[in-house]
């Protein structure tokens, strides 16, 4: 497990035209075939969002958001951005940590 709090990143489109910062990062690295960890991320130290993974996709990796198994088979995230900058920004940071945790623990 990793604790990241000291390189805060910003994303707009809060609703109110404020700014959002990434204000932690916490990797858990699983061994499994295409799940590679679980993540939880906070923003503005105070909301935090658990449960998302770092996926080996046909494509490399990915960060797949929360999701909940519904009735009839399919899944649905219970969290995800609104904007594609903002997911853009989640996934980097969130792989930029996964991947410095993988090279600490080599």
């Amino acid at each position: 497990m990793r604790e990241v709090q000291d390189k805060p990143r910003t994303m707009q489109g809060t609703g109110q035209g404020g700014f959002m910062e990434v204000t932690e990062v916490r990797i858990f690295p699983v061994q499994e075939e295409r799940l590679k960890a679980y993540v939880a991320i906070t923003f503005d130290n105070c909301f935090v969002v658990r449960d998302l993974k770092v996926i080996s996709g046909n494509n490399g990796l990915f960060v797949a958001m929360p999701s909940k198994k519904r009735k009839d088979g399919t899944y649905r995230d219970t969290a995800h951005p609104l904007n594609n900058e903002t997911r853009q920004l989640i996934e980097s940071r969130v792989l930029e940590e996964y991947n410095k945790e993988i090279q600490k623990n080599k």
